[in-house]
């Protein structure tokens, strides 16, 4: 099928694509980047490595670039564990595409979006986390290989606090 029966309707609800990583290890630690202080969004905070899918690459190419750029670890297996759509309120929202991989190295190098660090996974609920990660963080380290993907929607209430929803 030709590019132009895709039926590219830019009126219709549209999703900007990301891709968000967790790299565990046989210490039952999670990987975590700390936001830089000077990032727009989640400065100082905790969250998982990963950022936007850019024009041409898959979703896999896309976690495969941003594990190597935010902490210079590649060839690091990774298995696709699910999705969250995130309506944001407006005609264009966020899909996030879910990963996790294995490594025991101690070996990364931060980045200019922040500094790595190992968290373990005991002590999620103790430290200054992106505010949806106590819930995914155990979600996605309980994922296994033939699992059925996690499938997430989030969207906020009036109030302005997030409303999380996985099937």
């Amino acid at each position: 099928m030709p590019n132009t029966d895709q039926g590219n309707d830019f009126h219709r609800y549209l999703i900007i694509p990301r891709t968000l990583i967790f790299l565990f290890n046989h210490r039952n630690q999670v990987l975590l980047l700390r936001g830089a202080e000077n990032k727009r969004l989640w400065a100082g905070l905790l969250n998982g490595i990963g950022g936007h899918v850019e024009v041409g690459e898959d979703i896999f190419e896309s976690a495969e670039r941003e594990l190597w750029e935010e902490t210079g670890i590649a060839e690091i297996p990774l298995l696709f564990c699910g999705q969250i759509m995130i309506d944001v309120g407006s005609q264009t929202g966020v899909g996030v595409f879910l990963f996790r991989g294995r490594y025991d190295g101690s070996d990364f190098n931060a980045s200019r979006e922040g500094a790595l660090e190992w968290v373990d996974l005991d002590n999620l609920i103790n430290l200054p986390l992106v505010e949806d990660l106590p819930l995914l963080i155990p979600k996605i380290a309980a994922f296994t290989l033939g699992a059925q993907p996690l499938i997430g929607k989030y969207s906020y209430n009036p109030d302005g606090s997030l409303r999380i929803l996985f099937r």
